[in-house]
């Protein structure tokens, strides 16, 4: 049988990329054990290799957000822990305490639950005023007798460094004593904040996958996607017409456009649609022209050498295409469709 073809999509990874940024995250969390979130498929990009990658750097401790995430991680090599953040329930306790994964407890129930399962290694979750995840502090001493290692708040502004929010809730995380248990506030964000949100383990996300969570990081974090798309028709368009849906875009001057085989369905949302998103083909910049649509897009290539089959670099950089999309960093890795190639380098 001839072999299927490979797609006409290439999301290429560059795991040294993604190393180097969990080694600035470790050094800035300074004393602290460094982490990393590996949660919707390691961001997008593939969760099983980023695991492998950054075991290597010397991560040792991961986060995924449900018992399903973390069953394609296992077995885990030894000397790595793989923590659920969104707790247990009652359909995946039992996995979770055999497969020695360790839940981060969230509420009452799950507490509950943990306990009559034989209890075993857990963190908790405590709300210091995201009010998002995490037992009140008053609930504190529900998780009395349980085997907890390490104590997790989230902060709700760390991407907005003067936010108010952050003191406060810094000031509640220190205040909580639990003589033994470790702690851990600080996300890719908080890290950057400086060491008093540091304690015990950082748990970097976003940075790590070329994001830019701070300031801070902006000149150090290095990108890690990249998306190139094939070009499956290139076509001359005169003054006055109209290139795709709505005709939102009308050529003023005779317009050269490349049909860009990707779309909506791959995670280049609409949003970059109307020269919010951009091609590269070389050097050349290829505005996006009209509407995105489920499977392919249309950009301006006049000027450029380019012919169908060519492949072009669609540039999905997190901190640069959030700018221009209006679209989050996280939308942006964490929406990358399964259509792609993926190529680890």
């Amino acid at each position: 049988m001839v072999p299927a073809p490979p797609p006409p999509l290439r999301l290429t990874i560059e795991l040294d990329a993604l190393a180097a940024n969990w080694r600035w995250f470790a050094a800035r969390s300074g004393a602290a054990d460094c982490g990393a979130a590996v949660k919707a498929d390691g961001y997008g990009l593939g969760a099983v290799e980023v695991v492998r990658r950054l075991a290597g750097a010397g991560c040792r401790t991961f986060f995924v957000s449900t018992a399903a995430e973390a069953a394609t991680l296992l077995p885990l090599a030894d000397g790595l822990s793989l923590r659920v953040l969104h707790g247990v329930t009652e359909a995946d306790t039992a996995f979770v305490r055999d497969a020695g994964l360790i839940p981060v407890l969230n509420t009452a129930e799950q507490i509950a639950l943990w306990r009559a399962a034989g209890g075993g290694r857990c963190d908790l979750m405590v709300d210091t005023g995201m009010n998002r995840l995490g037992i009140a502090l008053v609930e504190l001493g529900l998780a009395g007798g349980l085997a907890v290692e390490t104590l997790h708040s989230h902060l709700a502004c760390a991407d907005t460094p003067d936010h108010p929010l952050n003191a406060r809730q810094l000031a509640a995380f220190r205040a909580l004593d639990l003589p033994g248990v470790r702690r851990s506030l600080a996300n890719s964000a908080g890290i950057c904040l400086g060491s008093d949100w540091h304690f015990d383990l950082t748990r970097p996300g976003l940075g790590l996958y070329g994001g830019i969570p701070h300031p801070a990081a902006a000149a150090y974090v290095r990108q890690v996607a990249r998306v190139e798309a094939r070009i499956v028709q290139v076509r001359d368009v005169k003054p006055g017409n109209g290139v795709g849906y709505g005709a939102d875009f009308v050529a003023a001057r005779p317009t050269r456009v490349a049909i860009l085989n990707i779309g909506y369905a791959d995670g280049y949302l609409r949003a970059f649609s109307d020269g919010a998103g951009e091609a590269l083909a070389g050097d050349h910049r290829c505005p996006v022209l009209g509407r995105v649509s489920m499977d392919l897009t249309a950009v301006d290539v006049t000027g450029a050498s380019v012919a169908e089959g060519d492949w072009l670099t669609v540039d999905v950089d997190p901190a640069t295409a959030s700018v221009r999309s209006g679209l989050s960093q996280y939308e942006l890795l964490t929406g990358l469709g399964s259509r792609y190639q993926r190529i680890y380098t």
